[in-house]
């Protein structure tokens, strides 16, 4: 008979699941993994069928009371044997008494609410190829690398759109190779953030934090201005319209959607500023 084992998954593992998670067409970034290895050391467990890895899931914990699950995977040859089942079953667990949150396929949420999920919103993918031009002006900002400003700042603007602190995540997030942040400052006041980070498709841009639309098209310009004429692809909430409103105008069309759900009540933060989730796996 065979022999199913859940265990903690190595950094190596975290890689193999990114690569799961491109075959299924989610284009996550190309050094995600070892932003992700750092949010929660033993958030991320792969299922084993005789040895060889064969479905995984992340269940990441925040502070004392928010967690995330995230890159819940069967691989299509062991799929429908109850494989899954376990490692969604372990996931929870690990999250038992907090409040939690997944970006799950629209399709399965009746198999969320079952779990006692509820739904609180969707994020839709734009994609596309933003037109050349410096949106900086009409937005009356100045765009900075934002790795030049205290991390203290950086951490303290994250916070207003996420449940809890993740210090270490956003520091691996924003300063790997590869990857552009930029900073918004208006008087000296932080008015926006975003990063964009090399994938296998179209570029992902996450987080999208801005004060007003003219700020995060300015981030978006910029952002794009690292690859000419290259894609680049943002996950919107379609809770603010304002953002629904200008991917368009940016010359981005509407793709796929999730489905953002949460165990219990959705955590409040500074929604009409969030552009862009920063990940659909970490939240």
């Amino acid at each position: 008979m065979a022999e199913f084992e859940i265990r903690n998954a190595s950094a190596l593992d975290i890689a193999l699941m990114r690569d799961w998670a491109d075959e299924e067409g989610w284009n996550p970034g190309d050094s995600d993994p070892w932003a992700f290895t750092v949010a929660d050391p033993h958030g991320f467990l792969v299922g084993h069928l005789d040895g060889e890895p064969v479905g995984c899931i992340s269940a990441v914990r925040y502070g004392s009371g928010f967690g995330f699950i995230g890159f819940y995977i069967t691989r299509p040859a062991v799929r429908g044997q109850g494989y899954g089942i376990q490692l969604w079953r372990a996931g929870t667990e690990r999250l038992a008494e907090r409040v939690v949150g997944l970006d799950g396929v629209v399709d399965q949420q009746d198999n969320y609410r079952r779990s006692g999920f509820r739904h609180a919103w969707n994020n839709v993918r734009f994609e596309g190829v933003p037109p050349q031009g410096d949106a900086a002006t009409r937005a009356k900002v100045e765009l900075v690398d934002a790795r030049s400003l205290p991390f203290g700042r950086l951490a303290a603007y994250d916070r207003r759109f996420f449940p809890e602190a993740r210090h270490a995540f956003l520091a691996a997030w924003l300063g790997l190779p590869g990857r552009t942040a930029v900073a918004a400052l208006r008087d000296g006041a932080l008015q926006g953030l975003g990063v964009i980070r090399p994938c296998s498709g179209a570029s992902r841009i996450g987080p999208l934090y801005a004060a007003d639309a003219d700020v995060a098209a300015a981030l978006v310009h910029a952002l794009a201005a690292t690859a000419p004429g290259a894609a680049v692809a943002v996950d919107v909430p379609d809770h603010n319209t304002a953002a629904l409103d200008l991917m368009p105008q940016l010359g981005l069309a509407p793709g796929f959607e999730t489905a953002r759900m949460y165990t219990g009540p959705a955590p409040e933060g500074d929604r009409s500023g969030m552009f862009g989730v920063t990940s659909l796996e970490l939240g």
